[in-house]
């Protein structure tokens, strides 16, 4: 990670090595536990990762030829470095390189990452685990333990239940990438193609903005985004509501069957699933004023948004259809929802799988 490119007349927008500092200045500790306890926790996540993927596949049926693979345990600090590298190659050549002199660029550079740090700081201490699908060419899940352990304790369930619930969402998002080839390329390029817009959308706002004041009157869509998220789309042209909302559909989706798939596959080896679905929700909910504060101005808010509506629709299409005709969401970016679908999963099944 860098702030400067190959190219001694170009700057990255944002210095993410100044990032990862400043996150790990500001990362709080992670809960007390005695060390044989953590040791503990640490080896049950190594040993349930393949077998967790095992039981999603048998679900979903995707994936049977594929490799069972296990999952990295990390701590906050590890996770922080992870996620800034993603971001960091997800983004390379999408974000426009600062302006002006090397000099000036430079301190904006650190400027941003140190707001990136935290944000990621903030992070670093709510996510359980996740699946970064362009880390090392080949993909890497992440199982944050000190969080986990953290929230099972905050849920008061089963420790073995609660990972390997957690397991089996993570493993979900893994498959989901691995078992679909395109997935991957596609994801990527509608990232690239949705931030190299994003200078063409702010330059628009003022000449659009009668049309922005009758958008923000109209009768609230359920699939839309609240917080910052819904400040972003008011402010798009057409062309780049157009990808958004192609992002949006796919994460939504993404999250959704995740949520599905631990949930579907619960009763058989996790045993007090719907205790810890229900206390997990609360938990969700929950937070003081300052933490539901940094929730909506991060868009965790809207993140949590997504998990409800996309396991919805993915719950009323297999239950309408099976979940060998629902796979058929995973042909290609065409048969993806659209974002219009999420709200209706009846328009999809008429579309792509009647």
């Amino acid at each position: 990670m860098t702030a400067t490119s190959t190219d001694a007349a170009r700057v990255s927008p944002i210095d993410w090595g100044v990032a990862v500092s400043a996150a790990r200045r500001l990362v709080r500790p992670g809960p007390a536990v005695p060390r044989s306890e953590a040791a503990e926790s640490v080896a049950r996540l190594r040993a349930i990762t393949a077998d967790a993927e095992g039981h999603v596949r048998s679900l979903t049926g995707l994936g049977h030829d594929l490799p069972l693979l296990d999952g990295d345990v990390v701590d906050r600090d590890s996770w922080i470095a992870a996620a800034a590298d993603s971001i960091a190659a997800l983004t390379d050549g999408a974000l426009p390189a600062r302006a002006g002199g090397r000099a000036l660029a430079g301190v904006l550079a650190g400027t941003a990452g140190v707001q990136a740090g935290v944000v990621l700081a903030y992070l670093s201490s709510r996510v359980l685990g996740q699946y970064d699908p362009f880390a090392g060419g080949t993909g890497r899940l992440l199982l944050v333990a000190p969080n986990i352990v953290a929230a099972r304790k905050s849920l008061d369930v089963d420790p073995v239940d609660f990972d390997m619930w957690v397991c089996l969402h993570e493993c979900t998002h893994r498959l989901q990438f691995t078992a679909v080839p395109w997935l991957r390329g596609y994801f990527r390029e509608q990232v690239a193609s949705f931030i190299g817009g994003l200078d063409d959308s702010a330059d628009n706002v003022l000449s659009r903005f009668p049309e922005l004041l009758k958008a923000a009157r109209a009768k609230p869509d359920p699939t839309a985004s609240s917080g910052p998220l819904g400040l972003v789309e008011l402010m798009q042209s057409p062309a780049q509501r157009e990808v958004f909302d192609r992002l949006i559909a796919l994460s939504t989706l993404l999250e959704g069957h995740a949520d599905h798939v631990m949930d579907a596959v619960g009763p058989i080896v996790v045993p007090s699933v719907a205790t810890i679905r229900k206390r997990f929700n609360a938990r969700r909910r929950g937070g003081g004023l300052f933490d539901r504060v940094l929730r909506a101005l991060l868009g965790v808010d809207a993140k949590m948004k997504q998990y409800a509506v996309g396991a919805k629709f993915t719950t009323e299409v297999v239950d309408t259809v099976g979940m060998s005709a629902f796979n058929t969401i995973w042909t290609s970016p065409q048969t993806l929802p659209l974002r219009s679908e999420l709200a209706d999963p009846q328009a999809w099944i008429r579309r792509v799988a009647p």
